[in-house]
Parts: C-alpha cells; structure tokens; sequence
C-alpha cells in the first residue's frame, strides 16, 4: 500500500505573547519543511482569524538563515494572536463544519497550535470532533505561557525568559532605590503578572545573589491574602531597614474571593474565557501603606514587558522553545492527535531536558499551582527548592542581532498588511 502523501500543515498562536513563542513557530515551519511538507500555512489571529478566512504561506514570508534566527529573536506573536473560546460542539456544530471545510480545503494534514491553557482546549475540541467525523488531520498543542502553569510538564517555554527579565529588573529597582536616601522610610511594591498562579512572582527570589539581597517579601495568590498580616509585615521590616522592596502577584485574592485590585477599582473588561481585567494592585497596596505607616511609596508594574522583553531572553528558553515546536510538528506528522507536548527535566546539575506527548484532555482547562511546599509557611517567601527548580531555566543568553544600535526583529511589510 502506497505511503500516504504529505500534504500542508497550518500553525497559529494564541493567548499572551512571550519573548519564545516565536522560537516555537520557527521549529514548526523548519521541521515540517524538513519533513516534506508542501506549504506551511499560518493562521493570522490564531484560530479566531482562521474561522475569518484569515491565513497565509509562511514561505512567501520566511525565508531560511537569517529569517529563522531573527523569527527565533522576535518577541511577540509574529501570525498574530487571540483569546478566542470555541463553543462545545454540540452548541455550534455549523461553526466546527465552517472551520473543517476551511482545512478540507486547504488540504491539511497537520494542525499545530502555540499557546497556553485555553489553546490547548481548542486543540482538544477540534481533535475530538476530527475523530468523531473521520477527518484524517492531526492536532497537537505546542505549550507557551510566561505563566508557567500547564499541567504535566515540568515548565513552559517563555517562562524562563519571563523569569530572567524580572529578576534582572528587580535587581535594577533595589540598587537604585539603595540610591536615594528618605528621613521616613521607603517602600516599592512590585507587580507581576500571574492570575491564579505564583510562578512569575515567585521568579523575584532569583534576584537575591551575592550583590543583591532580593526582595524583602513576596507575595503569590496560591495563598489568601490578609491587609492587615501585610500591614504588620510592613511595619515590621521598615523598623529593620530604610528601604523595603516587595513582590505581589496581580491575582492576589482575599479570602472572600475579591482580587485586591478590586478593593479600589470595578474591573469592567472581561474576556471570552471569563477572566476579569487585572491591574492596580500594586497601587492599591501602596497607597494602604502610605496611609497605615505613614512612608514614601512607589508601585512598579512591569506589565507588558515580563512577555516583550526578547533582549534579555533565557538561551535556555529560546532552544526549548524551537525544539519544542519541532517535537509537536514530529508527532503529528507520525500520527499522534488530542494530544500536547511537554518538557521533561532529566537533570538538574547540569541542567538537561527532553519531550513526551500527553493526552491534552489531560491538560486543558487544568492549572498547576506553585506548590504549597514551595512557599514558606507564612506565604510571605518562597523556599530554596522554588529556587532549585527556577534558576536552570534563566540560564544563558541569545545574543540580539543588533542593527543601528537596536536589536532587529523578522519584520516584513506586506506579512503586517495581513494582521
């Protein structure tokens, strides 16, 4: 019987951006040209773009050499993304025949998707409607986020880079706030990305070294957060020191269940997946410092930056990144479908790592948690194995390719007429 003859393969990114998400879209396009694929289409804004009709062929836009190694060095999603929510089939099952005459017509074969939690519950919609209508196109997540909280594998490409960024830039606060002398104390209140998980904040501990003490406190969601035990660590640290440097998590949660930020704002926006607008907790916890200890205050957001940061990016993260999309375009090209790639340490000292594909029913819609253990008992720090886990993934750099002084990135006129 005749091998089955390959045909094209479709790839599109979704959710937050990272500094690595676009090393994952290069070992996507690479290794299914490598594996002889005819086109490598993208999807322009993710699955959302695709039901618009919205894609294009990445090899009238990328270019082997240089194309690749910048697309690696590129922060943000090259094809463009989305937060789009697929309805359960049965409630739109003329949206999935939308979306699979689309493939049908394209002649795809393969089907990649680049993102994080809520992506890889399209890839496990689209892989279950492929099976029940005998559709022979494969679907397998390529994991990303900088939140770092996909179930079964040991960490997320574009959290290293994450990680490294905010460490080296909390190392930049303190020195410079070492600098400036205050009669009554002062205190900088930090925030860092994370909804329900702790991995960004916790990745401020990496910022204590030989020639930096790191933060005075760090403050995750993973633990109930109680104004007043703040308050009085506050207190307690400005008796102990003139300057007071403190990470928060912007998902900090009362016990009731209210996002601190919600203590001085209403948040309006909500996306399609229910998570409400987060922003301002830094704020608001400086100004009830202001108030109750009578000191100068500053909040720092590092916001977009912890994900567009691509000049500081981890040499670790960038090649996990790139291998990664390999892995996922391999295993679909071998047969696999529903299914994710995850990262699988195998040494800490030195620090090595392979990959495996799980069941993404397995995945979406989960959340991993840093775990309690990895917290100190008064939810204040995080511990020394926090420490041990984090600091092989900040390792290493990928020098920019620097053009009239600024890094370049993969930039191509008539590719960013189509976003």
């Amino acid at each position: 019987m005749p091998a089955h003859k390959k045909k094209n393969v479709i790839v599109g990114q979704s959710g937050g951006p990272t500094a690595a998400i676009n090393s994952s879209l290069a070992g996507v396009y690479r290794t299914a040209k490598d594996r002889g694929y005819n086109k490598v289409y993208g999807m322009i804004h993710g699955i959302q773009g695709l039901i618009e009709g919205r894609y294009t062929d990445l090899s009238e836009h990328i270019q082997d050499g240089l194309d690749i190694e910048l697309l690696k060095r590129t922060p943000a999603a090259y094809l463009g993304s989305c937060r789009y929510k697929l309805p359960e089939i049965c409630e739109n099952k003329e949206l999935y025949e939308k979306i699979f005459d689309t493939l049908t017509k394209l002649e795809i074969d393969c089907f990649i998707y680049i993102g994080g939690n809520d992506s890889m519950d399209t890839i496990k919609k689209l892989s279950d409607y492929a099976i029940v209508n005998g559709y022979d196109i494969r679907f397998v997540g390529c994991p990303k986020t900088i939140d770092n909280d996909l179930a079964l594998t040991d960490h997320t490409p574009g959290y290293g880079s994450a990680a490294k960024y905010i460490a080296a830039s909390i190392k930049e606060v303190i020195r410079d706030g070492y600098s400036l002398e205050t009669d009554h104390g002062q205190v900088i209140i930090i925030e860092i990305m994370g909804r329900n998980a702790g991995w960004l904040t916790a990745a401020a501990a990496l910022s204590k070294c030989e020639d930096c003490d790191g933060p005075d406190a760090i403050y995750l969601p993973e633990i109930p957060f109680d104004c007043d035990a703040f308050i009085k660590n506050v207190k307690k640290l400005l008796k102990e020191k003139a300057f007071v440097t403190i990470a928060v998590s912007e998902g900090l949660t009362l016990a009731d269940g209210r996002y601190v930020n919600e203590l001085s704002n209403e948040v309006g926006y909500v996306d399609a997946f229910g998570h409400k607008q987060l922003t301002g907790t830094a704020s608001y916890l400086c100004h009830l410092v202001a108030e109750k200890c009578g000191c100068k205050t500053r909040s720092i957001e590092f916001s977009t930056l912890q994900r567009a940061a691509s000049h500081l990016a981890s040499r670790i993260d960038i090649m996990e990144a790139y291998n990664v999309g390999g892995a996922a375009m391999m295993a679909a090209d071998e047969g696999d479908t529903g299914k994710m790639v995850v990262i699988v340490r195998t040494s800490n000292d030195p620090y090595q790592s392979t990959t495996e594909v799980k069941d993404v029913h397995r995945i979406a819609n989960d959340e991993r948690l840093v775990p309690r253990e990895w917290i100190t008992k008064d939810g204040t720090y995080v511990t020394n194995e926090f420490i041990q886990y984090a600091k092989p993934l900040i390792q290493g750099e990928v020098a920019p390719i620097i053009v009239d002084g600024l890094p370049r990135h993969l930039y191509k006129p008539g590719f960013h007429d189509l976003l």
